[in-house]
This record gives structure tokens, C-alpha cells and sequence, in this order.
């Protein structure tokens, strides 16, 4: 394996797809009240965090350090890596990015680490994309580019039942947390430029996932895409979105299906219960 692909635990690719494809997932965590767990179902699961959220207890998340991310380095470097592209989210929502340049400074073997500016799903179609580059031989380099070019074609859109949880985490700004609770209005929203930004405001949620199945549509065009809907505790609602969207789009899936995942442990941390978001993903 002269050349490897690392990604960060939000990427939420299933440790089997991950393990298929040589694809190395290396774990933020969550820390509860006064215990820190490894995101992943051996420690900080998506239903764990729920929970704690719903029972007021404090959430918050951490980066892996400079030196976790360069073991998993020389740890690829001593099963026969020569190169590795290290794919994570987005510099300006974590410090994970920096964690790996900063390791890679110290590393044996060349890291090329990428800010995908996206969050979530759309950073794992990234490193599935720099994946694709390395299965057919191509070059770090070029893999590293083939995550860039994912990315930025990726359209992250998701709804949320309040501004709230992102106001405490320093992701979006107090002032839209304060407009959207004192409307009681139900916020639409994407990643833009690396950053969550407010795309729109509806009355009622019933509506806001209407808008959030016509923004997706829109953003999947007629080009071939990738399509995942991601809920944290709403089930029924990503599954209701899961139909219709295949239903709507099945001209542009090109024999893939809409998927359906839980939100991670981190990101759920930051979103709350009843988030539910799609990642619309062209192809290259």
C-alpha cells in the first residue's frame, strides 16, 4: 500500500465500507460531564449523546492531538505506506486539520493533509474520492486534488429544531440563535465556505423538510450524484426524506441508492436531537 488515505470519525463512513477500502478513521472525542469517550460504537455513539443532550448533562467535543494523529501515521508507515493523504473537515468547525499538519511536520513518510471545508458525509465521499485515486494508482497528490474537487462539488444542507446547540458550541452566531427562537421558527441551513450559514427560515418543521427535499433536488441537477440522508434520534423523519428523495432523484443516482446513516457521536454533540440533513454529492 505505497499510498494511504486517513480520515476523521465525523467523515461517518461505516467502519465496513472503511475497512474495504484502506481507508484509516481516526477518532475525535466527546466528552461528557467528566467522561471522554473515542467516537465510535465502542465509545461515544450517536444514541449515547442523544441521551445526554435531552438530560441537560454537559457535551462538548475534542480534536485528536498532534501526537495521536502522527502514531497513526508511523503506524501506516510501518505496514509499508510511502505516502499518505490525511482527508479531515473543515478547518474553521475544528482544529483536526491543524492537528494534522502539525503531525505531518513530524512524520517519516510524506503527509499531504487536506481541509475538505465540509462537515460530516461530504468529507467521506471526500476520502472515498482520494480512495478511488489511490485503487487505480494515481499519486498522493492526485488523490489529495480528487478529495479537494469532491468536496467543493459537495451541497451539505440539513435542518435543525433549534439554533441553540450550535450557539453553545461557537458555530453559529448568537444573533441567529436569538432571531430563531424568538420567531420560533424552524432554520435551514448549510455549510458555505467551511462555515455553518442560515439558508433559510421556515414556520413549521413539516415545511422545512419540504424545503429541505426541494433544495436537494436542486442541488443534485442532472448530473450523476451520491445522496445521503443523516438524522440524529429521527428516524422516521430521514426515512420519510430517504423515499421521497429516491423517488425524486432516481434518473441522477445512477444505480445507487439514497442512504440513510446516523448522524455521528461529534457532530450530533453540536446539532442536538431532530437534526436531519442531506448531503448531495456529484460525482467526478
Amino acid at each position: 500500500m505505497p499510498v494511504v488515505v486517513v480520515t476523521d470519525s465525523t467523515a461517518s463512513l461505516p467502519p465496513e465500507l472503511a475497512d474495504k477500502r484502506g481507508i484509516v478513521v481516526v477518532p475525535l472525542q466527546v466528552v461528557i460531564g467528566a467522561d471522554v469517550y473515542d467516537e465510535g460504537s465502542g465509545g461515544a455513539t450517536p444514541e449515547l449523546v442523544a441521551a445526554a443532550l435531552k438530560e441537560f448533562r454537559p457535551v462538548s467535543t475534542s480534536r485528536p492531538t498532534p501526537a495521536a494523529l502522527l502514531e497513526v501515521y508511523e503506524e501506516c508507515a510501518r505496514k509499508g505506506a510511502t505516502e499518505i493523504v490525511s482527508v479531515h473537515l473543515s478547518a474553521d468547525m475544528s482544529g483536526t486539520f491543524e492537528s494534522a499538519q502539525l503531525a505531518a511536520r513530524e512524520a517519516s513518510v510524506p503527509v499531504i493533509p487536506v481541509d475538505g471545508r465540509q462537515v460530516g458525509v461530504a468529507t467521506g465521499y471526500a476520502a472515498l474520492s482520494a480512495a478511488d485515486v489511490v485503487d487505480s494508482g494515481g499519486s498522493a497528490a492526485d488523490a489529495a486534488a480528487a478529495a479537494l474537487a469532491r468536496a467543493s462539488r459537495c451541497r451539505s444542507l440539513f435542518y435543525v429544531d433549534t439554533l441553540e446547540y450550535l450557539r453553545r458550541g461557537g458555530r453559529i452566531g448568537a444573533a441567529a440563535a436569538l432571531v430563531g427562537g424568538a420567531l420560533a421558527v424552524k432554520p435551514l441551513l448549510e455549510i458555505s465556505e467551511g462555515r455553518v450559514a442560515t439558508l433559510e427560515r421556515v414556520r413549521t418543521s413539516s415545511r422545512a423538510l419540504a424545503r429541505l427535499e426541494e433544495l436537494a433536488v436542486q442541488a443534485a441537477g442532472s448530473d450523476p450524484v451520491d445522496v445521503t440522508v443523516a438524522h440524529l434520534a429521527s428516524p422516521e423523519r430521514a426515512g420519510l426524506l430517504q423515499e421521497k428523495l429516491a423517488l425524486r432523484l432516481a434518473d441522477n443516482l445512477a444505480g445507487r441508492d439514497v442512504s440513510c446513516a446516523e448522524l455521528g457521536a461529534v457532530l450530533g454533540a453540536h446539532v442536538g436531537p431532530g437534526m436531519l440533513a442531506v448531503c448531495v454529492a456529484p460525482l467526478l
